[in-house]
């Protein structure tokens, strides 16, 4: 049946630092300036809004400084964040520094729900070495799916992105969401753990295009140079499938099913998206209903006879 959710990405680079501030007075300019950058999104009323990596650190700061400043924030600014989230009915995926209780740091993505708390916790896994050396940023030894009224959600940062170690873990558990707060792109990178990992993926990537893809890696919204912001509505109730075998099935599911179905084709790749717009009837019964073999079970398939002795040429 169909799952949609409503997603916003915010790419806004953090402020400089302001001149002669105090750490209080920093804490407060940094909550007002993200109020102005959600104000972008709010009035499309997101379920989910999913804000950059680092988002409430300031340009420019040494570690000396950002670890006073981080003394002072607390949870001021996560405090901020919940009550947004709780006000507008809405998820928020908020990404900070954290002191942990033996005065090491973890960049770590916070996904508050509707009602003000938090969902679920990702700790970096893969933090670029200076992270370590000159901030006191552990790599994260954990990747939680989070569970949200919406679906199942994983999160990668930044360095994460190259990383197939991780990826690896995110293909087994089969995420309907990967979310992407970060300083890089990635470029291609993004496409291909949508794809791999068979998820709708949101990047949101300070000062960068910051969008919202499909499965199959196709860019559904983004963010411009115009605005740092975009918003979608995808439909989580979807599954993938290669044309091999199939042609004849998904002519059928469409004939049946005409718009409560949409088989999306991205072209070269020769996989497509089925996605249900049913009320009633989810994509997975519509694949069994006509018998249609999913691309994981295809690749399954073809990799089984691969490693068939009888079918494999002797060396």
């Amino acid at each position: 049946m169909a799952r949609r959710v409503k997603i916003s990405t915010l790419g806004t680079m953090p402020p400089t630092v302001p001149p002669q501030l105090g750490n209080q007075a920093l804490v407060d300019n940094m909550i007002a300036f993200w109020q102005s950058q959600l104000d972008q999104v709010l009035p499309d009323k997101p379920d989910l809004i999913v804000l950059p990596e680092m988002g409430d650190r300031y340009r420019g700061f040494k570690p000396e400084q950002a670890a006073q400043y981080y003394e002072v924030r607390g949870e001021q600014v996560l405090e901020f964040y919940c009550k947004t989230a709780r006000d507008h009915n809405c998820y928020i995926s908020y990404s900070a520094a954290r002191e942990a209780k033996d005065g090491t740091y973890r960049n770590s993505t916070l996904i508050i729900d509707r009602t003000g708390n938090v969902a679920g916790t990702y700790n970096k896994n893969h933090v670029v070495i200076e992270e370590t050396l000159d901030w006191g940023i552990l790599c994260g030894a954990e990747t939680p799916i989070i569970e949200c009224d919406f679906g199942r959600v994983a999160c990668a940062i930044c360095f994460d992105l190259n990383f197939d170690e991780l990826r690896q873990k995110y293909v087994a558990a089969k995420p309907d969401l990967i979310l992407f707060p970060s300083m890089y792109h990635g470029g291609l990178m993004q496409a291909y753990w949508a794809y791999s990992c068979r998820a709708h993926f949101v990047g949101a990537c300070c000062n960068l295009p910051s969008a919202i893809l499909s499965p199959l890696g196709q860019i559904l919204a983004t963010s411009t140079n115009y605005f740092n912001f975009a918003t979608a509505t995808v439909n989580l109730d979807c599954c993938i499938a290669h044309f091999d075998h199939n042609w004849d099935r998904i002519k059928a599911l469409k004939a049946a099913y005409g718009p409560l179905v949409t088989i999306s084709d991205p072209g070269l790749l020769a996989s497509f998206l089925i996605t249900s717009e049913s009320e009633d009837v989810t994509a997975a019964q519509m694949v069994q209903e006509f018998e249609i073999e999913l691309l994981d079970d295809y690749m399954a398939r073809s990799l089984a006879h691969h490693h068939e002795p009888q079918h494999r040429e002797c060396l």
